[in-house]
């Protein structure tokens, strides 16, 4: 074991760690969301309803936002790196498993214990990239963490409908865990070893959640993270059923190419942070707010043009109001930055996990109009919260708080 280190760019473990955390974030988001293209399949396939089938990624989320904390104490007691190592691989070889297994109940507990370990990536990861390289380089390293994990959601959503369209949902999510293993495998490889200075923090662990959760400002974060993402994934959701069913009757491989849209996130999320050093942090997020509202408003359309258009206008603001929230965080937190951020996380998987389940519901009994403009009404409620909480920080910025979905 290497001493501790801190990588700068040119150096090869500084391309190994560039690698591998590529490789672990895309690996955790194609897992975490790869039913999303198939749920009407699953639906089908096992005779249950869309807002039961939802639940097999509502599971998974769940599972990920109520360990996100003790991921956080276990990584400042044991490693970060020691965490992601034993955590990655056990998710993988449960999302090997998932698909096969019956009746439904049993396959959305082993799906909400991937999620569980699938936190143990998402919750450390890039707090692990700034503790073992230099200040110049972090930004760019977390970087490409959170763009393996953006191509990832993407992968595990275009690589599940297309094996949908032609084999079962089963292969489909098999496919997928086939491809996290090969990213696992080359994360586990490559990740340098460093030898980290663990320490227990359990002592100040809840003094310093106690002092975020009483921080108006970081509690307008949190939970504009949960509105925005349970919107986001609620209308990604509920729309496959919509185009698959009439008058649309897309096939799925076509549906599941919708969220090609994610690549104007990975543009989005980069292009606002960088406007925050010209504009002001509140016109910068009011405006990604109301690119959100307008792109789910789009939806509302019977023209499949517009619709997609939409996704388009909603992808791309989303992500920039995901990328700005989510960078506040690590910049407001002067103490207790790991706590900060996985509380985020607890907030945003949370959102993605109820209130994704809840506009199922919604669905089932009032049709897509119903939960487009209830969507629409979370956007805005989540920008009226960070506009009424949110005050001009201190220090200067840090790498983005969470990776994106």
């Amino acid at each position: 074991m290497n001493q501790l280190a801190r990588y700068s760019p040119g150096s090869a473990e500084y391309r190994r760690l560039l690698i591998a955390m590529f490789c672990a974030g895309l690996a955790t988001f194609a897992q975490l969301y790869a039913p999303q293209s198939v749920l009407p399949a699953i639906a089908a396939g096992i005779n249950v309803s869309v807002d039961t089938a939802v639940l097999t990624i509502s599971a998974a989320t769940a599972g990920l936002a109520l360990s996100a904390l003790g991921w956080a104490w276990l990584a400042d007691r044991f490693g970060r790196a020691r965490i992601m190592l034993w955590a990655l691989p056990c998710a993988t070889v449960l999302g090997l498993l998932s698909p096969h297994l019956k009746p439904y109940s049993l396959l959305l507990v082993v799906r909400f214990i991937e999620g569980y370990f699938l936190a143990g990536v998402a919750a450390v990861a890039v707090s692990y990239i700034v503790s073992i390289t230099t200040v110049t380089a972090r930004s760019a390293a977390a970087g490409i963490f959170i763009s393996g994990t953006s191509l990832g959601g993407l992968a595990g959503r275009l690589v599940s409908g297309f094996v949908a369209q032609f084999f079962s949902w089963q292969a489909a999510l098999t496919s997928v865990s086939v491809l996290a293993m090969a990213a696992t495998l080359t994360f586990y490889l490559l990740l340098p070893r460093v030898q980290e200075h663990p320490r227990n923090a359990s002592a100040h662990a809840s003094q310093f959640m106690r002092q975020h959760l009483r921080n108006p400002v970081l509690m307008g974060l949190y939970l504009a993270a949960f509105l925005l993402m349970g919107a986001f994934v609620s209308i990604y959701n509920y729309l496959t059923f919509r185009l698959e069913a009439q008058p649309f009757a897309l096939p799925v491989a076509l549906v599941s190419l919708l969220f090609c849209a994610y690549l104007l996130g990975t543009f989005s999320s980069t292009y606002a942070t960088s406007l925050v050093k010209k504009y002001r942090f509140g016109q910068v997020f009011g405006t990604a707010v109301g690119l959100t509202v307008l792109g789910i408003l789009l939806t509302l359309s019977s023209s499949l043009v517009v619709i997609i258009a939409g996704l388009a206008t909603l992808t791309t603001g989303f992500f920039a109001a995901h990328a700005l929230a989510s960078a506040q965080v690590g910049i407001i937190a002067a103490t207790g930055r790991t706590q900060a951020t996985a509380l985020y996380n607890v907030f945003y998987y949370a959102g993605s996990a109820v209130v994704g389940w809840l506009m199922g519901l919604l669905y089932v009994q009032a049709g897509w109009l119903a939960v487009a403009l209830t969507c629409a009404a979370c956007v805005l409620a989540a920008g009226l919260l960070v506009a009424n909480t949110w005050r001009p920080p201190t220090k200067n910025p840090a790498p983005p708080a969470t990776p994106t979905s």
